[in-house]
């Protein structure tokens, strides 16, 4: 995986600002919770990963390029 651009990094963190509420609408990840789960941005990593505090407790990390995806509540 390589680092987003600046301009990637900060349209994505201007898109989903530290401790803004999101819902799950689809994970690669066996661990993922389920769809409609909600959290709270924690972070955007250099990749471009998006830490997300899910409401049941788990921390898993948003992967886009995986093709994870999630939207603004």
């Amino acid at each position: 995986m390589k680092q987003l651009s600046k301009k990637d990094l900060e349209y994505l963190q201007g898109m989903f600002p530290v401790g803004t509420r999101v819902e799950l609408i689809t994970m690669n990840d066996i661990q993922a919770p389920p769809a409609g789960t909600c959290g709270t941005v924690q972070y955007i990593d250099a990749l471009g990963d998006i830490g997300i505090l899910w409401d049941n407790g788990s921390g898993l990390s948003i992967v886009l390029e995986a093709g994870d995806r999630i939207r603004r509540v």
